[in-house]
């Protein structure tokens, strides 16, 4: 974090991650005041999200409202196609271009994209 100019938050859907994330600002914070002052969060990504599960809907919740619009607007999926292509020493978007997973991260893509052309 010290040479790097922002930071992707991935959040996983699941009770102890929201611990880790308090912990993760903290760190930001303290890179922030002793070496890196330009480092700048550019955004949480909820992961390994299960919407019929309703700890992912909570964290999903907690998260929207306590970081608002830092929380990308793309959630991924949990999704075992992204969780099988290390086995077969492939990317996940080449190993099924079509999966939820796949898919949504090309969506994350579009919106960093996005945000960005909008801070412009």
């Amino acid at each position: 974090m010290i040479a790097a100019n922002s930071v992707l938050v991935p959040l996983q859907s699941e009770f102890f991650a929201l611990e880790g994330l308090s912990q993760l600002m903290l760190t930001i914070r303290e890179v922030r005041l002793s070496a890196n002052p330009g480092l700048r969060i550019e955004g949480v990504l909820l992961t390994m999200y299960d919407g019929r599960n309703n700890l992912s809907q909570l964290v999903e919740a907690d998260a929207r409202e306590n970081l608002g619009d830092l929380v990308f607007k793309t959630i991924v999926p949990r999704n075992v196609r992204v969780s099988e292509a290390p086995s077969y020493a492939l990317p996940f978007l080449a190993y099924d271009s079509l999966s939820r997973g796949s898919i949504a991260y090309r969506e994350l893509a579009t919106e960093m994209i996005l945000r960005h052309e909008k801070a412009l």
